[in-house]
């Protein structure tokens, strides 16, 4: 599985995610000023999970009706890429076609 981390999350997270193995880009890189709709259409495609800690892309699935690989939501407390990143790898490969929100003690999967 292929992820596009969000430009919100910082490049230790994408670090992180690389040295796990995941195939992992960072929105940085791509552009520093993409919008939204513009990470959104690369992760598609590229077919990547996208994510984010921006409900944003919420909206663009969910009232815009923009495809989507997939989303990971991080709604944490924790603002520590380790921490961050802990809570998030429970779901990275159940992230398909779901849109993940990921809290401390708690994770809600909706599927596209």
């Amino acid at each position: 599985m292929k992820f596009l981390v969000d430009a919100n999350l910082g490049r230790k997270f994408v670090n992180l995610m690389q040295k796990a193995g995941y195939d992992t880009i960072f929105a940085k890189d791509l552009s520093p000023l993409s919008t939204d709709e513009e990470i959104l259409a690369k992760a598609n495609v590229e077919e990547r999970v996208i994510i984010t800690n921006d409900k944003d892309f919420g909206e663009l699935v969910f009232r815009s009706g923009k495809a989507a690989r997939g989303v990971i939501l991080l709604r944490t407390i924790a603002t520590g890429s380790v921490e961050r990143f802990e809570l998030a790898k429970g779901v990275l490969d159940k992230s398909k076609s779901k849109f993940i929100v990921v809290e401390e003690g708690r994770v809600r999967i909706r599927p596209l």
